[in-house]
């Protein structure tokens, strides 16, 4: 998994640890092609929803205007869509019972801009953006205030993300312990990481704050190796469980929370 430092909400930062498993996923694109230094910045692609369409998906978002995005597989199988002016885009996936994880890229001009982590749809038609060293963040979430996902890693490095009151200043506490604090930035969003590591093994996690109190039990043991792909997804007790393979090489474990 990627070594750098996350960015936490309120600024807190904490590696993921751990770096050196295997090969990263084929869905990683290639260096992209370096703009003039005069060009103007232009916004990673996002997707902002996806939809059931009878058999199908429709998954809508953000890209720059007028780009081609690009969602590929870790085989390199694609599909395309066209960015309209205001820079909106949709495209058709066929529905799956089973998960799957994308690359999202958009191409402008010479640019090549690769969207943040990686898109996992789950068997549900949910979309989840992975992010390495970061909480995953779930696109359409139910409900206003959620613990949505535990992150973590084989070194113990871990963050809890979910959902709560703009601004709400927030406690983790692990196994009734104080481990972490932060606050859910402006959108009701919150990634904290925690200040220890997290052992291996089941703990319960509670997120007290304003008008917040959540509570899950989970079970923190390190992900066995990636041997048939660059993610593993199973069904358990406390959701579903995501092993995948960070642009480093290391594997990261994510929670969807029931």
């Amino acid at each position: 998994m990627s070594c750098a430092p996350i960015l936490i909400v309120a600024a807190l930062t904490l590696p993921l640890a751990g770096c050196g498993e295997g090969t990263a996923p084929g869905i990683v694109p290639g260096k992209a092609s370096q703009a003039p230094a005069e060009a103007a910045y232009l916004a990673p692609p996002t997707v902002r929803a996806v939809r059931a369409q009878g058999q199908a998906l429709r998954l809508s978002g953000a890209a720059p205007a007028g780009s081609r995005v690009r969602l590929a597989t870790p085989a390199g199988d694609a599909v395309f869509a066209a960015a309209d002016p205001k820079g909106a885009w949709s495209l058709t996936l066929p529905a799956s019972a089973e998960a799957r994880i994308y690359g999202l890229s958009a191409a402008s001009g010479p640019q090549t801009i690769q969207g943040e982590g990686y898109l996992l749809i789950t068997s549900q038609g949910e979309a989840v953006l992975l992010r390495a060293g970061a909480g995953a963040l779930r696109i359409r979430p139910r409900g206003a205030n959620g613990l949505d996902a535990v992150d973590f890693d084989r070194e113990g490095g871990a963050v809890v993300s979910g959902r709560a009151p703009a601004g709400a200043a927030l406690s983790v506490h692990i196994d009734g312990r104080q481990t972490a604090d932060g606050r859910a930035d402006s959108g009701g969003r919150y990634a904290i990481a925690l200040t220890q590591p997290l052992p291996p093994g089941p703990h319960q996690v509670d997120v007290f704050g304003d008008a917040t109190e959540d509570a899950v039990t989970i079970e923190a043991t390190s992900a066995a190796a990636l041997a048939n792909g660059p993610f593993r997804a199973t069904q358990v007790g406390s959701g579903l469980r995501v092993d995948w393979m960070t642009p480093g090489g290391g594997a990261q474990s994510t929670l969807l929370l029931k």
